[in-house]
């Protein structure tokens, strides 16, 4: 199985690709994450854009047979619970793609269509804060599966 992170953003702040690029070198060969930025929309109306976002999504993660949303009204994970769904997924199979929106978020057709929606705080982050925890929880879930000492409770 294999992880996308799928982004709208422009291009990643040098932090923030550092942090991203430091937890995909970390993770298992059987769960490698990759990152891929969606071009932000231009449209007159905020309608217009998350639609054309929606489509590029559609067409970015097609590959994909999960599609999981990060939205501020998903389901509230504990790290333990990440792990336990990670695992989940891995033993039906199939790709997982994350959707991270635009600062004006994600298609609400999207949203429903989507497999699974998760939120990573119930503080309103930026995304590309977003994309970087998001990289690390995946990181830190992989390592409960293997017993790994990086997470303590």
């Amino acid at each position: 199985m294999k992880f996308g992170i799928f982004a709208v953003c422009r291009k990643a702040r040098g932090w923030v690709a550092a942090g991203c690029d430091e937890y995909v070198k970390r993770m298992p060969r059987e769960l490698p994450v990759s990152i891929v930025e969606i071009k932000p929309a231009m449209g007159e109306s905020r309608a217009q854009r998350l639609a054309a976002e929606k489509t590029r999504f559609l067409l970015a993660s097609r590959a994909f047979e999960r599609r999981v949303a990060l939205d501020e009204r998903g389901a509230n994970l504990t790290t333990p619970e990440l792990a336990r769904r990670v695992e989940s997924w891995l033993q039906k199979g199939g790709d997982t793609a994350f959707m991270i929106g635009s600062a004006e978020g994600l298609d609400e057709e999207l949203k429903r269509n989507a497999d699974e929606s998760i939120r990573l705080s119930s503080l309103t982050l930026p995304h590309a804060l977003a994309r970087l925890l998001l990289c690390e929880q995946l990181y830190r879930a992989a390592t409960l599966l293997k017993n790994h000492p990086y997470h303590r409770e």
